[in-house]
């Protein structure tokens, strides 16, 4: 048997998707951050980048952070539209006639 790849969950962050609820709404942040004992974080958890959902040390860690290819990345992760079942069913070819139908169709589903 293979070796077996397992997912290393110490560098693990918040998926795209609760990110995306934490920048919507300051009410979903404030609960995230309140899970966490300020004594356990770097810098005390003054300095945290939301898209990231990383705390820092100092304000020059983040900063630093800020200019850097990950968080760039993440940054236009983040803009782009989310996946919804909307668009997955639109690239198949289901519900993309939005109710209206061609003459020829109907007489297609007649026969």
């Amino acid at each position: 048997m293979g070796a077996v790849r397992k997912i290393k969950t110490k560098r693990m962050t918040r998926g795209y998707d609760q990110v995306r609820e934490d920048i919507a709404s300051s009410k979903h942040l404030a609960q995230y951050k309140a899970t966490k004992d300020a004594e356990d974080l770097p810098g005390l958890g003054r300095h945290y980048c939301v898209e990231c959902s990383k705390w820092f040390e100092s304000e020059f860690n983040l900063v630093a952070h800020r200019k850097g290819k990950n968080h760039k990345k993440r940054v236009r992760i983040l803009r782009e539209e989310a996946h919804s079942q909307k668009a997955a069913e639109a690239v198949i070819g289901l519900g993309t006639d939005n109710g209206v139908r061609s003459k020829d169709a109907e007489v297609e589903m007649e026969d």
